[in-house]
C-alpha cells in the first residue's frame, strides 16, 4: 500500500510557465488526483482529502465550472481557493446536470497539510453558501482518483403521485406525476435493468466516443413505495448521460400503459436512442452514493 504520509511537491520555473500557459497534459503527469485546473501548493507539504458534499441542484448550473456560470465546482474551487491562499482543483466522481440534486457527491483534492479533515470541513461549512455542504472529509492515498477510482454510484429518483406532490415544499425534489402508475409493472422493469447491458439508447446521443460500446453494469435496480409517491435506486458500476433519466421517462411510460412492456427489452439492445421516451426532469434526481475500495483509506488516527 502506498504511504499515506505528507507528500512534499516541487514547484519549478518550467512548471510555473506551463501553467500559465495552460499546459493541461503537464499538470495532469504532475498531480494524479486534479486535472484541469492549477494547484495551490507552492512546494508545501500537502496532503489527498476525499470531500464528500450534499447540494440543492436548484441554484446551480450543473457540476462542472463554466464561464459566467454559477456551478457546484466552480463555488467550492472559490472557496477552496480563499482558503488555502491560491488555486485548488477539485475533481468530482462525475459530473451532474443542472438541477440535480447530491446526498454523496464525492470530490477530490489536494491541500496544504496543515488542514486535516476536521479543520477543513468546517472552516468550509463556514465559507460556503447555504445550498453547499460538506457532509464529511476523508484523508486518502495519494493514489486516489475521485472518478476513476470508483467502483459504483447510486442514484435516487423521486416519483410524487399524490395530488401533494404539487405542494412548493416538495416539488422542488420530486416529479409530481399526473397519471396513474403500475407499481408491480415498474419493478418488472427495473429487474431486467439488473447486470451488464448496453445502454446506448438511454443516453444523449454524441457524449461519449464512438468507441465507447455504452456497456454499464447495473448492481441493483429497484421501486419502492412510499406515501405519497415511489421511489427509483439504481447502482451501476458507471452512468451514461442522461440515462437514470432517461431510465424513469421510459420505465414510468411503460407504468402509465403509454407503451408495451417489451419496449424495455428492445431498448437494451438498440443502437440508438430514437425509440427512448422523453428524459423525466432533473430536479427530482439525487445522487446518493459514490463507493471506493477501503484500501484507498488513510486509517484514521487512534
Amino acid at each position: 500500500m502506498q504511504n499515506c504520509s505528507l507528500r512534499v511537491g516541487k514547484v519549478n520555473r518550467e512548471r510555473a510557465l506551463a501553467e500559465r500557459a495552460g499546459n493541461v497534459a503537464h499538470r495532469r503527469r504532475n498531480c494524479l488526483t486534479l486535472s484541469g485546473a492549477l494547484v495551490a501548493l507552492n512546494a508545501m507539504p500537502t496532503r489527498t482529502l476525499q470531500l464528500v458534499l450534499h447540494y440543492d441542484g436548484t441554484g446551480f448550473s450543473g457540476w462542472q465550472r463554466q464561464p459566467d456560470r454559477r456551478t457546484v465546482q466552480g463555488v467550492l474551487e472559490d472557496a477552496l481557493g480563499r482558503l488555502c491562499a491560491g488555486p485548488v482543483a477539485a475533481l468530482g466522481s462525475g459530473r451532474t446536470d443542472a438541477g440535480v440534486h447530491a446526498r454523496g457527491q464525492a470530490v477530490g483534492v489536494r491541500v496544504p497539510e496543515r488542514w486535516t479533515p476536521f479543520t477543513l470541513r468546517r472552516a468550509l461549512n463556514a465559507t460556503l453558501p447555504h445550498d453547499l455542504w460538506v457532509a464529511a472529509v476523508h484523508s486518502m492515498r495519494d493514489d486516489f482518483h475521485a472518478r476513476y477510482s470508483a467502483t459504483s454510484r447510486r442514484y435516487t429518483y423521486h416519483v410524487g403521485t399524490d395530488e401533494a406532490a404539487a405542494s412548493p415544499f416538495r416539488r422542488g425534489t420530486e416529479w409530481a406525476f399526473p397519471h396513474p402508475l403500475d407499481t408491480d409493472a415498474l419493478q418488472r422493469a427495473a429487474m431486467r435493468l439488473v447486470g451488464e447491458h448496453c445502454f446506448r439508447a438511454f443516453a444523449v446521443r454524441g457524449t461519449a466516443p464512438d468507441s465507447d460500446n455504452h456497456a454499464c453494469r447495473v448492481l441493483r435496480a429497484s421501486w419502492h413505495e412510499r406515501a405519497g409517491g415511489v421511489d427509483f435506486e439504481i447502482e451501476a458500476n458507471r452512468f451514461l448521460h442522461h440515462m437514470v433519466r432517461f431510465l424513469v421517462g421510459t420505465m414510468t411510460a411503460i407504468a402509465g400503459g403509454r407503451r408495451p412492456a417489451s419496449d424495455l427489452d428492445a431498448l437494451l439492445v438498440a443502437t440508438s436512442n430514437d425509440e427512448v421516451s422523453s428524459p423525466a426532469p432533473a430536479h427530482a434526481l439525487f445522487l446518493e452514493e459514490v463507493r471506493y475500495p477501503e484500501d484507498l483509506y488513510c486509517p484514521t488516527a487512534g
